[in-house]
């Protein structure tokens, strides 16, 4: 039997990714702090679905919390550490960067510090397609250079991509990073556009398009990432390039971008009812185009996310109007 850490396991991607580790056999264990970012009602619900679950226990914790995250790794031997758990969001990142810099940096080093001296078979952790900036080679590729984020979010996740290949290389750590790509989803995050578009659209109220609507996004739903995590986790990198160190990149993404506009009227269509628009320009730290190369991981895990839209936002409105009973 597998024991999991899922770190974020209250978040939007860990508690679909420990439901579906749960359902196959694993045991899981599930770390978050409930951080107020968002609602924390929403996190609350999601964990109690997890809390059902015998094999499913919760630890709240801080991932800065140095001496907790200790205690946390001394407490059990997990097979596989899947760290999901961040201070996400680009914009926000403008407004309170410590947050990034205490989760994503603090907090990252003690996950690695944890698989270090537990001996973990395998670490795979979130990192974000905002590591590709305004890049315009496009599709996204995991060989193309990183060097020049333009968020402090995109950076701190860039960071982490560095720390963890140092402790691959030092430790002989297999670690596995996974570039997601605009996730969405039932239970997903309030502060992402798809939530935020149709909870202004159901309460007649405008909802604010940047870019005057004209970004393309590879909008991914939640069940092919969790699909892509779970494939991942099972596949140790081999020890690979100049370090020699078992690490690995992927891209997760649908790999066909959707103008922001289209997926308005998709939004439209399966709410019954039109936006009203208020157009704005590009937002700081935002990019343009998101658009993943998923060849890596086809080849790897044999696995592409490829759910349309039409079919993961009629999902998603479908559990919005019976989370919220509108």
């Amino acid at each position: 039997m597998v024991t999991t850490l899922v770190t974020g396991a209250a978040g939007f991607i860990g508690f679909h990714l420990a439901q579906r580790l749960l359902d196959r056999g694993d045991t899981v264990v599930g770390a978050d702090n409930l951080n107020a970012y968002y609602e924390v009602a929403l996190k609350k619900d999601r964990l109690a679905q997890l809390q059902n679950h015998p094999a499913f226990s919760f630890c709240e914790l801080d991932l800065a919390d140095r001496a907790g995250m200790t205690e946390l790794f001394a407490g059990r031997q997990f097979d596989v550490v899947a760290h999901l758990a961040a201070q996400a969001g680009v914009r926000y990142s403008l407004q309170n960067p410590h947050a990034y810099v205490d989760s994503n940096l603090v907090g990252f080093v003690n996950i690695l510090e944890g698989c270090r001296h537990s001996k973990v078979k395998h670490l795979v952790f979130a990192s974000s397609s905002s590591v590709y900036g305004v890049n315009k080679k496009i599709p996204f590729s995991v060989e193309d250079n990183v060097d020049h984020p333009i968020s402090l979010y995109a950076a701190s996740k860039k960071a982490n991509e560095l720390m963890a290949h140092c402790y691959s290389h030092l430790y002989a750590i297999p670690a596995t990073g996974l570039r997601f790509f605009t996730v969405y989803g039932p239970w997903g995050r309030p502060d992402m556009a798809l939530f935020l578009f149709t909870k202004a659209i159901l309460a007649g109220e405008p909802i604010n398009v940047f870019n005057n609507g004209q970004m393309r996004r590879d909008f991914t739903y939640v069940d092919d990432v969790v699909e892509g995590v779970v494939r991942t986790m099972g596949t140790i990198p081999p020890p690979q390039g100049e370090s020699g160190a078992p690490y690995k990149i992927y891209n997760i993404g649908n790999n066909q971008p959707v103008e922001l506009l289209k997926m308005i009227e998709v939004l439209e269509d399966c709410i019954g009812k039109k936006a009203i628009k208020n157009m704005l320009p590009m937002q700081p730290g935002d990019v343009p185009v998101t658009y993943a190369d998923v060849n890596d991981l086809m080849r790897d895990v044999g696995f592409k996310p490829d759910t349309p839209i039409e079919v993961g936002i009629e999902k998603f409105v479908q559990w919005y109007r019976a989370y919220y009973q509108v």
